[in-house]
């Protein structure tokens, strides 16, 4: 079955406006709300909170944390929450985190797929209301932590979605999470993607995974504009992409230099400026 999402950045717009668009994709028959998560921008927490306040049968999440700037607990203990919020209707984004965004938080993203994976798995315990124990795991060892506060969602559980690109986040993907929210907007990614997960997927016996399109549009009457728009867009997915997809696009690695640079001084002008028609149509759906 096709199910279609839409996410949105309340950074530009104000939490109030969100919420108000999530209320009119309802309206309009979307299935899911993903609420975009950067430190420099309103919280996606008590953003998701009103969304879910102010809605019936919307799903909605995180689009997406990271267990850089977030603990398994954290996330694990603000799913439950807006699970009961909203009466079963919570999902959990969760990716490796923006590897150029991190360093600007004093964080050193070190093994960020071990990291990741670790961290689902214990968001996993924490969710079905164990108490989760020391295992000896390398980053997130709990010693007796349990969520002993919330509404657990029962056996059914959260659906954890995971943010992927790469080819190492795609096999994790498909091997402990329910869908994979895939970064990209080219058949080309997609193709490379897809059997990837199919794999892990088939090596663990799992059915009934949901691959999602996390695809950037720019859509204008003006064919110029659209392009225009979603430069800023390509920039950060050109940023965060890993080398060997880069290379399937025959991208320009000094441009994608000059872009990371000019983000980490958050100068758009010049990442827009480095952006060119090759960028945008890797990574982006732009036009009339």
């Amino acid at each position: 079955m096709t199910t279609y999402g839409i996410e949105f950045v309340p950074g530009n717009v104000n939490v109030k406006q969100v919420v108000n668009f999530c209320k009119l994709a309802e309206s309009k028959d979307i299935d899911y709300a993903w609420i975009t998560n950067h430190y420099n921008n309103r919280h996606c927490y008590p953003t998701l909170a009103m969304i879910a306040a102010a809605t019936t049968t919307l799903k909605m999440g995180p689009g997406i944390m990271n267990s850089f700037t977030d603990t398994p607990a954290a996330m694990a203990s603000f799913a439950c929450t807006l699970n009961e919020i909203s009466d079963g209707r919570a999902v959990l984004g969760i990716g490796p985190g923006d590897l150029s965004t991190l360093p600007k938080l004093a964080i050193s993203p070190e093994k960020p797929v071990a990291r990741l994976g670790e961290a689902i798995a214990q968001i996993r315990k924490l969710c079905a209301g164990e108490e989760v124990k020391k295992s000896g795991m390398q980053f997130f060892d709990y010693d007796g932590a349990k969520l002993t506060g919330v509404n657990l969602p029962g056996k059914k559980g959260i659906p954890i979605y995971v943010g992927a690109q790469g080819p190492k986040v795609l096999e994790l993907a498909g091997t402990v999470g329910d869908g994979a929210l895939i970064n990209a907007s080219n058949p080309k990614d997609f193709a490379v993607a897809i059997p990837i997960i199919k794999a892990a997927c088939d090596k663990v016996g799992k059915k009934g995974f949901d691959v999602g399109a996390y695809t950037a549009m720019s859509i204008d009457t003006n064919e110029k504009k659209a392009r225009n728009a979603a430069k800023i867009v390509a920039a950060f997915i050109a940023a965060g992409s890993p080398p060997d997809l880069l290379q399937r696009h025959g991208l320009d690695a000094a441009k994608v230099a000059n872009i990371k640079n000019a983000l980490a001084k958050f100068d758009f002008k010049t990442a827009g400026e480095n952006v060119d028609d090759k960028t945008i149509d890797a990574f982006t759906i732009a036009g009339t």
